[in-house]
């Protein structure tokens, strides 16, 4: 039997608050690990909110372990244990020891062995230095004359042996080989995620910070009820804001009803032109129901956001905010809900007064709090944590270290990128290293990032560094590589080469992604070119663009070239530039251009001719110039611009309006004059009609038009484009017709219709009108995505998509997935999210490997069907079973009971179950409450039922009072087939008639639910577990039995074996659920099978069932974890699930999970099971 404590939270640093509880008890022989491996672990915990206990007394006095020791032992839920070289000589160890492993045996409490620079064998075997302390144990037991005393002595030996035996064979950790610094993370983290320590993630550690975070903790727990407190947190950058931030956030965002924290805002804003709204949306999103709205207003989404932190006391965490149009489009004018707290983090301390929030008198208590670089001591703990993984130079390093730490003033980033360049390097690399960085007249933190870059093996590497840096951050990666290429740059390489020094990153959506730090460091050194002449240097952006032009000065230096007008009204300043053309007529190696917003004048003959990438968002007239030098062009991007048609027209005059074909003068019909173009980016041009004349550029690979409102028309030039691969055409709802020549295109491979309203309409697939655009047949990708599409908007034939791989169909009003897709032969991909009409999914492609049917609001899937020749796939779920009628096929089915097969309720022994009928149990379906009739669920290979009272059937005749149930499986002549465990579980509270719980210590919270345990199947004979969650987990009721059948294979569980059954409650309700019993029968089959229809057979085909493939749900500790959530939180671990509590030491699942519904070894489930 499990006993389950209730250990208080609060943190302590001595040994004088044992009786509180603690988290973890530290065994250790001080005279090996005190002031070294074991002091920097208790600070790891302690940092980490792990209430750690440290026994802080050196001298050992008296034979027995003093009674401080031992109640704290008694209080711990984990126990960590170095085993060191001495460890074995101290007699309080060797107790500690003994008294750590009975509490683990009876109270199934967490042990973790570390093998601090000794061998397991030597600590099994008592070998070594662990041989040589218990001779010398055995030595001081001979010499002692008196009898009682040598034979207590005696058995404390024998107990010792064993225990070191014991602990020996405990999967542990290794410190042989390891940095210190890592091994401690590691076990840090893992303790953190067995216990489950109420935050969401690992605490950061922060060394010389103790101050800054008790202000702020102080700051968070001084709350009113009638106030919203708001701090702002400012410094340079990189003095650790965003750190300090996630550790309080970390430790403190349980307790709230809505958290948020909202990383690197400025960099993200000024990154793309709807940054904002990006920003808004994730917001939003993080503390409400996420929205399917596609919004172009930031002020829409204020309101909205607004609205809800009315609602809801939040824990905002909005991290460099770099203006107040920021603060102000995030968090409105409106105020909180009362008791809120908001962190913003800033270089800039005068901007949260300054917002419209402060209007509001009364209402908001502001606070600054100024974090400032380290001291020199703590620089020093700092700078040798890194290096040397302890808090103190190595002998002969003080003197280089001191250096090393005045040099970089304090500055935590500077320190840390410094400690782990040094690390494991010698004296005379280390002097070297500062007479280098001496060498250098900049901040202390681009100099540290400039040996990176320094460390560069090749000049093109540097040039692409300063390249990205300067234009090209949170680009997409391909778009970037095909303009930079152009430029006669190595960029496969590079970027590896980047990305290996840490100089670069590719982001979840395929941008480029850079420190702000490693980015300003980039541009510095492209400064430095030329101090006091900005003309002379190779790239030019911002304030230096602006001057240069104003002053036209430009010079054949510059490479590069980016000018944003929008920055000016970012920053409030009234300026005006009439850029004329003449500015550019010297930058004759001009091959990158950015001019978003800017007005021009004058003949386009003066842009460079050597121009590769040609940027003009906001471009303000209505056509492109016939005098813009375009032949070396590679991408041309327009976006926002007032184009109204873009094309050169020779190939189809006779089609034309006449005003269209002015659009850019007049040519030969031989010269392509964007012959080398292969980026055409017209997205957001709202008064963009028509798009012809492809016949002028060739190359063209990709073409995104994306929010072109207006576009009606795509010429059926476009045929001409034999290059052609990708086509963005999402949100162009006016789009009447996209020619049925498309459909001929060679190599169009991505089509993206997103938002583009075709289920107003109908699709035209060759000769068949059902759509007014045709469809290539060389697709590869495809999105209809919020389309307003019917199950009957469909084509009856998608089979000319023959290439088809990946399918978008999300937020759609399918209600059944349509016959077309089921004959696409090659598709792999597979995506429906959000269809909340959607109700059945049958026999998609047996192609597929992968499905995606997560629906974040309130779903109708009742069906998912596979075709039994079905390929393993990633399948992604987030879908509640409903009350009743549910199934996904190979996962989870449910039906009422009444209407489940007599003969199948006889082959699960579950004999006159009429009691049951016309009950009813309440359950928590969404945000509403559901009362349903009872049900048979099956999942796992597990068949269940629940309902009210604790009525269990009298066919259980083996019961127990109590959480578990120990038992022998008894012999019999017939072959053992499977178990009915049956257990009474109540709430510990009492119901109210609102279905609100009433309590004493809890007069009335917002929820009334009972949700059920865990149940643990132990086969100790065969050393087999198996954890199982229900898929419905919880109940309105106050008192319930939960009915289950568990079928086994003939190698799991067999007459004779030894087996527990431990009821556990799950890890977010420990303390709110009583079982009060438990019971089992057993089932075997008459042999008669011949005769009998196998009513179990369908059930038995399915694969992940137990007998079954079972390896994704399986631990590395042996336990099979059975859960819904592992299929539909595929990417969670095992911790994340919540199971950790139940597994062995440092579990973790085997393998990814693959979905597959039936097995291809269904015969390895027992054939005679009724």
């Amino acid at each position: 039997m499990v006993e389950l404590h209730e250990i208080s939270e609060g943190a302590s640093t001595s040994s004088s608050t044992h009786r509180r509880g603690y988290d973890v008890f530290l065994s250790f022989r001080g005279l090996d690990t005190r002031n070294s491996f074991t002091n920097h672990l208790y600070n790891a915990l302690m940092n980490a909110n792990i209430n750690t206990f440290l026994d802080d007394e050196e001298i050992e006095i008296g034979d027995d372990l003093k009674p401080e020791l031992e109640s704290a032992i008694k209080a711990s839920r984990a126990y960590v244990i170095v085993l060191s070289k001495n460890y074995a000589s101290s007699r309080w160890c060797l107790d500690e020891l003994v008294l750590i492993l009975e509490q683990r045996k009876t109270s199934n409490r967490i042990v973790i062995p570390i093998f601090y620079h000794v061998e397991p064998t030597h600590v099994r075997k008592q070998q070594s230095s662990f041989g040589d302390a218990m001779a010398e144990h055995r030595q001081r037991m001979e010499a002692e004359t008196d009898a009682n005393k040598r034979n207590k002595l005696a058995q404390k030996i024998d107990g010792w042996n064993k225990a070191l035996t014991e602990v020996a064979d405990l999967k542990g950790k290794d410190a042989n080989g390891r940095l210190e610094v890592e091994l401690i993370d590691e076990i840090v983290n893992h303790i953190f995620r067995r216990l489950h320590i109420p935050s969401r993630f690992p605490l950061p550690q922060l060394i010389g910070m103790d101050d800054s975070i008790e202000f702020v903790t102080s700051w968070l727990n001084d709350a009113s009820s009638h106030t919203t407190d708001i701090l702002t947190i400012w410094g340079l950058g990189g003095i650790g804001k965003t750190s300090l931030a996630k550790y309080v956030y970390a430790s403190h965002s349980h307790e709230f009803d809505t958290s948020s924290f909202i990383k690197d805002i400025d960099r993200r804003i000024n990154a793309k032109y709807n940054g904002m709204l990006d920003v808004q949306k994730q917001l939003h999103d993080s503390i409400s129901k996420p929205s399917s709205l596609q919004l172009d207003d930031d002020s829409i989404y204020t309101s909205m956001i607004e609205n809800i932190v009315a609602r809801k006391k939040v824990f905002l965490v909005l991290d460099d905010i770099g203006s107040l149009d920021q603060l102000d489009a995030l968090l409105g004018s409106n105020g909180f809900h009362p008791g809120s707290k908001i962190i913003i983090t800033t270089k800039d301390a005068s901007l949260t007064e300054s917002s419209e929030l402060f209007k509001l008198n009364g209402k908001l208590r502001h606070t600054k709090h100024l974090l400032e670089g380290l001291s020199l001591t703590e620089s020093q703990k700092l700078l040798c944590f890194h290096a040397f993984t302890h808090n103190d130079p190595k002998v002969g390093y003080e003197v280089v270290s001191g250096k090393l730490v005045e040099y970089c003033q304090g500055h935590p980033m500077a320190i840390k990128v410094l400690g782990r360049s040094l690390h494991n390097r010698d004296v005379t690399y280390w002097e070297g290293y500062i007479h280098r960085l001496k060498k250098e007249h900049d901040s202390p933190v681009n100099n540290v990032l400039r040996m990176s870059y320094n460390s560069l093996p090749l000049e093109n590497d540097k040039e692409l560094f300063k390249h990205i840096a300067c234009f090209f951050v949170g680009k997409d990666k391909d778009v970037t590589l095909t303009i930079l290429e152009a430029c006669d740059k190595e960029t496969r390489i590079g970027i590896t080469n980047l990305i290996d020094k840490y100089l670069l990153s590719i982001g979840y959506d395929n941008e480029l992604m850079m420190h702000q730090l490693v980015q300003e460091m980039g541009r510095l050194l492209v400064h430095e070119e030329s101090l006091d002449k900005p003309w002379e240097r190779s790239r030019l952006w911002g304030y230096d663009s602006f001057n240069v032009l104003k002053q036209k000065k430009g010079t054949g230096n510059v490479l590069g070239l980016g000018l944003d007008m929008r920055m000016f009204e970012k920053e409030k300043l009234h300026v005006s530039l009439k850029l004329t053309t003449e500015a550019l007529s010297k930058m004759d190696n001009l091959m990158l251009l950015q001019l978003n917003y800017v007005p021009i004048t004058g003949p386009y003959k003066n842009f460079p001719e050597k121009l590769r990438w040609l940027c003009m968002h906001g471009f303000l007239l209505k056509s492109i110039p016939s005098d813009l030098p375009l032949k070396s062009l590679v991408a041309l991007e327009m976006s926002y611009s007032n184009i109204t048609s873009f094309g050169i027209f020779y190939s189809y005059p006779q089609r034309l309006h006449k005003g269209i074909k002015q659009l850019l003068g007049s040519c030969s019909k031989e010269k392509r004059l964007l012959g080398s173009l292969k980026i055409l980016n017209l997205s957001f041009c709202e008064q963009l009609c028509s798009l012809s004349g492809f016949v002028q550029f060739p190359a063209l690979e990709r073409l995104i038009l994306t929010n072109c409102t207006r576009l009606l028309e795509v010429c059926e030039s476009i045929e001409q484009c034999d290059e052609l691969v990708i086509v963005d055409l999402s949100y162009c709802n006016k789009l009447k017709k996209l020619p049925r020549i498309i459909g001929s295109l060679k190599n169009v491979k991505t089509l993206l219709l997103k938002g583009c309203k075709l289920g107003e309409s109908r699709i035209e697939i060759r000769d068949q009108k059902f759509f007014t655009i045709s469809l290539p047949r060389s697709l590869v990708r495809l999105s209809l995505e919020d389309n307003n599409l019917s199950t009957e908007s469909f084509p009856m034939d998608f089979s000319s998509l023959s290439m088809l791989k990946e399918l978008c169909l999300d937020s759609n009003r399918i209600v059944s997935l349509p016959n077309c897709v089921r004959s696409l032969p090659r598709l792999e991909k597979l995506s429906m999210v959000n269809c909340n009409m959607l109700m059945s999914v049958e026999n998609p492609p047996h192609t597929l490997t992968y499905l995606d049917l997560k629906c974040y609001m309130e779903s109708s899937l009742q069906k998912v069907l596979f075709d039994p020749k079905m390929s393993q796939l990633d399948f992604s779920i987030i879908q509640r079973p409903p009350p009743s009628l549910f199934e996904i096929e190979g996962m989870v089915k449910v039906q009422p009971l009444a209407d489940v097969e007599e003969n199948l309720l006889v082959g699960l022994g579950w004999t006159n179950p009429d009691f049951l009928i016309g009950r009813r149990v309440k359950t928590s379906y969404y945000d509403g409450l559901e009362e349903s009739e009872i049900q048979m669920y099956y999942e796992f290979g597990i068949f269940s039922t629940i309902y009210g009272g604790e009525d269990m059937p009298h066919w259980i005749t083996n019961r127990n009072n109590g959480p578990s149930i120990t038992f022998t499986i008894p012999s019999s002549p017939n072959n053992f087939t499977g178990l009915n465990f049956c257990c009474v579980v109540t709430s510990c509270y009492a119901f109210n008639s609102g279905g609100r719980v009433e309590t004493s210590s809890f007069p009335t919270v917002s929820y009334g639910r009972l949700f059920l345990p865990v149940i643990i199947i132990n086969n100790i004979t065969k050393n087999l577990t198996w954890i199982y969650h229900h898929c419905i987990d919880n109940f309105y009721e106050g008192c319930l039995t939960l009915l289950s059948y568990w079928m086994f294979a003939m190698n799991e569980m067999e007459c004779g074996d030894q087996v527990t059954i431990t009821v556990r409650n799950f890890y977010y309700d420990m303390d709110k659920v009583v079982t009060k019993e438990c019971g089992v029968s057993f089932m075997y089959n008459d042999g008669d099978t011949d005769e009998e229809e196998d009513v179990l057979g369908y059930k038995k085909s399915w694969n992940h069932i137990i007998g079954g493939d079972l390896t994704a749900f399986q631990s590395t500790t042996g336990e099979y974890i059975l859960s819904r959530t592992r299929m539909e939180y595929r990417g969670v671990s095992l911790h994340g699930l919540g199971f950790g509590l139940y597994c062995g030491q440092g579990a973790r699942f085997k393998e990814k999970f693959k979905f597959r519904a039936f097995s291809q070894r269904a015969s390895c489930i027992r054939e005679d099971t009724p």
